[in-house]
Parts: structure tokens; C-alpha cells; sequence
């Protein structure tokens, strides 16, 4: 007789935007009191994809954006442990202008610290699951999450955008991802278009590109 595989349940956990000072965890100190422990977990699975899988510099690892930023991540509740599995990161506005991102000989003195000439949009980065939970649909779950919570937090969206770029900008529910081209089907799954006029990048060794969606938003109370 054939045992199955108890069925895994997934849990989620979102990290509010945490502040300035984070620091990055490092092999000695792998969970920083000082972090909030959600954002650890996020970092863990993060380092694990990223760093250790794909051999991004683990410097670069938090970001400017870290501070500002929404985390979910998502845990194995299978057992006591609940062991973080897969994790996303949704950026709000402003951005960096794109020029900046795709040409890193570009004179930074030339362009504005954040672009406030375009529609604001809200960006999905740092999408990571460990290598043994894929295949399972998390990825789905990952952006299902993210922008179902931001279709009903414009307000919050809007008021992290003001704090940061110093100007009141309407959010209208348009959203980026600067995708591995490896994972450019996986995205046009989740309904994703591909903008040619972006072209291709390279972002720590390895290619990118970009890719819209828009989603609708829920009334303003």
C-alpha cells in the first residue's frame, strides 16, 4: 500500500513598512533583535534564493526600499516549526526614474531622485520561494496576496508615497514587476504584460525586464 504525503498548509504574515534601521542578518547573527521578526524570515528566504541559489552579493540584499515597503511571507504550518517558505516585497511610489535601473553608466546628477512625471504605480519585487515549495501554486499566492491587500490600502499607498517623494500623487491601481526573464511566463499567468519598450537589464548578473498589470481598486472611504 502506497502512503500519500500529508497535504502541507501554508499560513501568511504580512510586515508593515519597518523603518530605517534594519540591520542585515549575517551567519552569525541570523536574527537581529532589532528587526522585526517577520522581516528576518523574509531576509531568510531571500538570502536562500537569491544569494545562496542565484549568487546575488548578500550586500545588496536590503535595499532603500526595505524601509518603505509591505512584506508577506508565507510559512509552512504543516507542523509546530511553521517554517517561512516564500516571500514578496510591494514597493510603493515614487520610484527611481527607469533609466537609472537599466543604465548603470547613467549620470545620476542628470535625473531626479524619484520620477513624479508618470502615473504612479506600485512595484512587486524580491517574489522568492524556497526550492522545495515550488509547484505548489505559491507564487500565485504570493501576488494574490499582495495585490488584493493593496486594492483596498490606496490611502496607505498614497500616504508612504507622500512622506517619501514630498508630493500628493493618485494611485490608480497600476502595478510593475521587474521580472527574471526566466519567469516571464509565470507573470503573464497572473495576467502581466510585457513592455517591450523597457527592454532588458541586467540586475545583480542576471536579466530582467519589465511587466504591467492593472488592478481595480475598492471605493476611497
Amino acid at each position: 500500500m502506497t502512503i500519500q504525503p500529508a497535504a502541507k498548509s501554508f499560513t501568511v504574515a504580512i510586515q508593515p513598512p519597518p523603518g530605517p534601521n534594519l540591520t542585515l542578518p549575517t551567519p552569525s547573527n541570523p536574527c537581529p533583535p532589532t528587526n522585526p521578526p517577520i522581516f528576518n524570515d523574509a531576509i531568510d528566504i531571500r538570502h536562500k534564493v537569491f544569494v545562496e541559489e542565484q549568487h546575488v552579493s548578500a550586500s545588496a540584499e536590503i535595499d532603500d526600499d526595505d524601509p518603505r515597503s509591505w512584506q508577506w511571507v508565507i510559512y509552512d504550518s504543516s507542523n509546530a516549526l511553521k517554517t517561512p517558505v516564500a516571500v514578496i516585497r510591494l514597493v510603493p511610489p515614487p520610484h527611481a526614474p527607469h533609466e537609472l535601473i537599466t543604465n548603470s553608466g547613467a549620470d545620476a546628477s542628470l535625473f531626479p531622485m524619484y520620477d513624479t512625471a508618470h502615473e504612479p504605480y506600485i512595484k512587486l519585487t524580491r517574489v522568492a520561494v524556497l526550492r522545495e515549495y515550488r509547484g505548489l501554486g505559491l507564487g500565485r499566492r504570493l501576488v494574490d496576496e499582495a495585490l488584493g491587500w493593496a486594492r483596498g490600502h490606496v490611502e496607505e499607498i498614497e500616504e508612504t508615497c507622500r512622506r517619501v517623494g514630498g508630493k500628493e500623487l493618485r494611485w490608480k491601481g497600476l502595478v510593475l514587476v521587474h521580472a527574471q526573464v526566466q519567469g516571464e511566463k509565470m507573470y503573464e499567468r497572473f495576467g502581466f504584460v510585457t513592455d517591450e519598450k523597457m527592454g532588458r537589464w541586467d540586475e545583480e548578473g542576471i536579466e530582467h525586464l519589465g511587466m504591467w498589470k492593472r488592478i481595480n481598486l475598492e471605493p476611497r472611504s
